[in-house]
């Protein structure tokens, strides 16, 4: 019996370590699909629009580097490597502090160009709600993982749910025919919810608290910041956020 026990239990680590290293590769493969022209594949692909501030090379390279470092720690993981996963886990955290300071940054700079974000038809203060909550969703769903970086069922759901919450800016930029609507791109973003559903009903018989806050909270969001970018409250809010009269 106890054999048995321990073959289902390294049964259970390997397929966990499957299914979320496959989803850290997924979310990988997915961002380098969207920015591949014009961020990693940049030289090859001059026709490309970019943002002019040097700052979006930063921003590219932290967002990147976040995606990065999940593949890495999945792999720690797998790999029984728990102490040098939680080492870097302080890297993850601080990292993820300099991206929400970044990503505001770039969005309060996106939107005082004269043409606003690049390719979006949307005014410039009114889709300055959809980058700021993107951070903001962000922030507090992997602060809730480092809270909760004990809880390892709990921790590992809150930063992928994290993750998945920035691919709407390189689901928006896959070389594709897509619609070009902001819900459609959240749509798609969304999409990445569902193996992570199927896995808890699959291994749990239900979901996990974690998947469904967590996913719920990032679903909420997005209709949310759409209702509230077009309010006067909010245009007054941005004006001043960006100093445009």
């Amino acid at each position: 019996m106890t054999t048995t026990s321990h073959a289902l239990t390294r049964q259970r680590w390997s397929a966990e370590h499957a299914f979320y290293g496959g989803m850290s590769l997924v979310i990988l493969a997915a961002v380098c699909l969207g920015f591949g022209r014009s961020f990693f594949l940049r030289p090859w692909f001059p026709e490309i629009h970019v943002p002019p501030e040097r700052l979006f090379l930063l921003h590219g390279t932290a967002f990147a580097g976040w995606c990065v470092l999940l593949v890495v720690q999945a792999r720690l993981v797998g790999a029984r490597r728990v102490d040098l996963h939680r080492r870097l886990g302080v890297l993850g955290g601080a990292l993820a502090a300099v991206m929400v300071v970044l990503g505001v940054t770039g969005a309060i700079v996106a939107a005082r160009r004269p043409g606003g974000f690049i390719d979006t038809p949307v005014p410039p203060l009114q889709f300055l709600a959809v980058p700021l909550v993107d951070m903001a969703v962000f922030g507090s769903l992997v602060g809730l993982a480092l809270a909760w970086r004990r809880d390892t069922q709990t921790h590992k759901r809150l930063i992928l749910i994290g993750t998945i919450s920035l691919l709407t800016a390189a689901i928006s930029r896959w070389p594709i025919a897509l619609e070009p609507s902001v819900l459609v791109f959240f749509g798609l973003t969304d999409l990445f919810l569902v193996p992570l559903v199927v896995w808890d009903l699959t291994t749990r018989r239900r979901i996990h608290p974690a998947t469904l806050w967590g996913g719920l909270a990032l679903i909420a969001s997005q209709p949310l910041r759409l209702a509230l970018s077009g309010t006067a409250a909010w245009l007054v809010f941005a004006r001043w956020l960006t100093g445009t009269a």
